[in-house]
C-alpha cells in the first residue's frame, strides 16, 4: 500500500513539473521581445509621432591629415547613420556632403540624390584629403557653391530651414568668424561638432544661437555615432496629433511643430478654433432635395409633401395617386389633383358642405 502511494506521488509531481510554464514565463528579470520585435509601446508610439522636418541639409566634414584613415572611416559610419534618421526626399530633406582640408570638394550637393541608399553609397566612396584645416573656406564654399537654387537649394519661399553640421578635430588654419557670422545671418544654422583634439572656441565661434543646442563635443571618432540620436531629437518635427497632445474636438492637422484643428464634413470650426458646431446642411443651396429637407446632425435626409412619394435616387419627389383605393374619404366620385384630391358626386347627386358626402 505503501509503495504504491509513493508511486502515485512521483506521478503527481511528475505530472505537475509538465504542466508549469518555462522559467522566462514565470517572470524572469529580462525583457521578453514584442511580437515582430517591435519597440515597447511608448517609443514605438514615439518614433511614428516623430519625423524630422524638411532640411537643405550640408554636412561638412574634416578630412586634414590629422584625421587618420581608420577615423575618417568612422565619420563616414556616421554620416551614413544620420542620414538613416532623416526623412530623405525630394520634397522633404534633401543632402549635400563637403569633404574639406586644405581645399574643399563638394562631394555631391543638394540636387544629386534623392534617396538613402544613394547617398550612403556615395559616401563610402569619399577619400581623405588629407591637408590643412581650412574651415573658413569650406563655410564660404557651401555659402557660394552650394545653398543656391542651381545646386539643390529651395528657394526662400519654401521656408525651408538651410543647415550645416561640421565635423572636425583641429584648429581652423584661417579666419573663420567672420565667415561663419555671415554664413549665419543669410540664414543657415550651423552646428559644429568638435572630436578629440578640436579648439572648442573656435567651434563656439562658427556655431549657431544657443551654443548649448548647436556646440557638439565626443572624446573620439570611435563614439561619434552616439550624436545621431542626439541630432534626431533635434530635428524631430513631433506630431502632436499622433502623440494625441492637442484639444481638437473632432479633427487634428499637424503643422511643423504644432497643429491646427478642423471639423469633419458639415460642421464648421467655432471661434475658440477647438470645437465644431453642426451646419445646417438644409439652408438654400446647401441641399439637393426636390421638396423638404431635414438637417440630421451635420447631414441631411429628403422628404415629400403630402400626396408625394421619395423616389429612389432619394431626392426627388413624385405624385401619388390619391383617388387609389383606401387613400381618399370621398363618398361617390374621387379627382386626383397633383399629389392631392377632391371629391364629386354622380349625376343627381350634390356634394354636401363636408366636401366629402353626396345628397
Amino acid at each position: 500500500m505503501r509503495r504504491a502511494l509513493g508511486t502515485l506521488g512521483c506521478c503527481l509531481l511528475l505530472l505537475l513539473l509538465l504542466l508549469l510554464p518555462p522559467p522566462a514565463a514565470r517572470g524572469s528579470p529580462h525583457r521578453q521581445p514584442r511580437p515582430g520585435g517591435g519597440l515597447p509601446g511608448s517609443q514605438a508610439a514615439a518614433d511614428t509621432a516623430c519625423k524630422n522636418r524638411p532640411l537643405d541639409l550640408v554636412f561638412i566634414i574634416d578630412s586634414s591629415r590629422s584625421v587618420r584613415p581608420e577615423e575618417f572611416e568612422k565619420v563616414k559610419i556616421f554620416l551614413s547613420k544620420m542620414i538613416d534618421t532623416l526623412d530623405v526626399g525630394e520634397r522633404t530633406t534633401r543632402v549635400a556632403v563637403m569633404n574639406y582640408a586644405s581645399t574643399v570638394k563638394v562631394e555631391f550637393p543638394l540636387r544629386t540624390y534623392f534617396d538613402k541608399a544613394s547617398m550612403k553609397e556615395a559616401i563610402s566612396h569619399i577619400e581623405p584629403l588629407s591637408a590643412g584645416t581650412m574651415t573658413g573656406l569650406a563655410i564660404q564654399t557651401a555659402v557660394d557653391e552650394v545653398f543656391t537654387e542651381e545646386m539643390g537649394t529651395r528657394p526662400a519661399t519654401f521656408n525651408i530651414p538651410k543647415v550645416v553640421i561640421v565635423v572636425t578635430d583641429g584648429r581652423p588654419q584661417d579666419q573663420v568668424q567672420d565667415v561663419a557670422a555671415s554664413a549665419r545671418t543669410a540664414g543657415i544654422e550651423i552646428y559644429a561638432v568638435g572630436v578629440d583634439r578640436a579648439d572648442m572656441q573656435s567651434l563656439r565661434i562658427m556655431a549657431s544661437e544657443p551654443l548649448d543646442e548647436h556646440v557638439f563635443y565626443v572624446e573620439t571618432y570611435g563614439v561619434i555615432e552616439k550624436l545621431t540620436s542626439k541630432f534626431r531629437e533635434t530635428f524631430c518635427a513631433a506630431n502632436v496629433c499622433a502623440l494625441g497632445t492637442h484639444d481638437c474636438e473632432q479633427v487634428c492637422v499637424s503643422n511643423d511643430r504644432s497643429y491646427l484643428c478642423d471639423c469633419y464634413e458639415g460642421y464648421t470650426l467655432n471661434p475658440d478654433k477647438r470645437t465644431c458646431s453642426a451646419v445646417d446642411m438644409c439652408a438654400p443651396g446647401r441641399h439637393e432635395c426636390d421638396q423638404i429637407c431635414v438637417s440630421n446632425n451635420g447631414s441631411y435626409v429628403c422628404d415629400c409633401y403630402e400626396g408625394y412619394t421619395l423616389n429612389p435616387d432619394k431626392k426627388t419627389c413624385s405624385a401619388m395617386d390619391m383617388c387609389a383605393p383606401g387613400r381618399h374619404d370621398c363618398a361617390q366620385v374621387c379627382l386626383s389633383n397633383d399629389g392631392s384630391y377632391s371629391c364629386d358626386c354622380y349625376e343627381g347627386y350634390t356634394l354636401n358642405p363636408d366636401k366629402k358626402t353626396c345628397s
